[in-house]
């Protein structure tokens, strides 16, 4: 993302065996994980060329919420011309706006994106948080709604009694989570009303790396592209 020229990234993310045992993707120890110059992680970099490929999606006037915000992909937002980038979480230092994602001061229709990369495990009305980012999102409009997701769960698992840190690192992979999602992860964006269009990056490496992977990305890696849907068509996703 900096433009530096690497002959490899740095290892990063937990070890827990929970994650290995369920092939938890966006989670887990990795090889390739941070930029040494700049910092930026695997997950902000496949973000970042998502969008680096859809400059469509940022046309001036858009007015983005970035939730949690990564540095290095806020400050690449923040240089798009005519963007207004909005930031926000419960308590990051320097953001626009400290709030709970579960009742956001916004009114309806204020948003045209959101941006919203490892939130949802940490909350637990995440059904709430998934209908407050589809109210504020005008119709027509995106959202990329990332979470680690386990490959080899049957459906996303959950256990509210769990609350100390060491319990949740040995259950859930780390100590702030609170579920460890499975593929039906894209059925409860569904079930807050969201048309979704998942992205493989490796169906199209060319633009991702190539086959080399020389952007250090999470292999089986799936942005989650979703939209609030047009009243008036069937909309999907731009």
């Amino acid at each position: 993302m900096c433009g530096a020229h690497l002959r490899g990234f740095l290892p990063g993310g937990e070890s827990f065996e929970v994650l290995a045992q369920k092939s938890v993707v966006g989670g887990g120890r990795r090889s390739s994980v941070f930029c040494p110059v700049c910092r930026s992680w695997d997950r902000e970099r496949l973000i970042y060329l998502f969008l680096k490929n859809r400059l469509n999606l940022l046309a001036k006037g858009t007015r983005l919420l970035h939730v949690s915000p990564e540095a290095g992909l806020g400050g690449w937002l923040r240089s798009q011309p005519g963007l207004a980038y909005v930031t926000a979480d419960l308590r990051m230092p320097g953001v626009d706006f400290h709030l709970d994602l579960t009742s956001l001061p916004f009114p309806d229709f204020t948003f045209d994106a959101v941006i919203c990369n490892h939130v949802f495990e940490h909350i637990p009305d995440d059904a709430r948080a998934m209908a407050e980012i589809f109210r504020v999102l005008r119709p027509g409009a995106w959202a990329i709604l990332q979470v680690p997701v386990s490959l080899t769960l049957p459906a996303t698992f959950e256990d509210f009694s769990v609350t100390e840190p060491a319990a949740r690192q040995l259950v859930f992979g780390q100590h702030d989570h609170v579920r460890m999602y499975a593929m039906d992860y894209l059925a409860r964006l569904r079930r807050a009303g969201f048309s979704l269009a998942p992205f493989r990056w490796r169906d199209n490496p060319k633009n991702y790396g190539g086959e080399n992977n020389r952007f250090g990305l999470i292999e089986r890696e799936i942005v989650f592209f979703a939209a609030r849907p047009s009243p008036s068509v069937e909309a999907a996703p731009r």
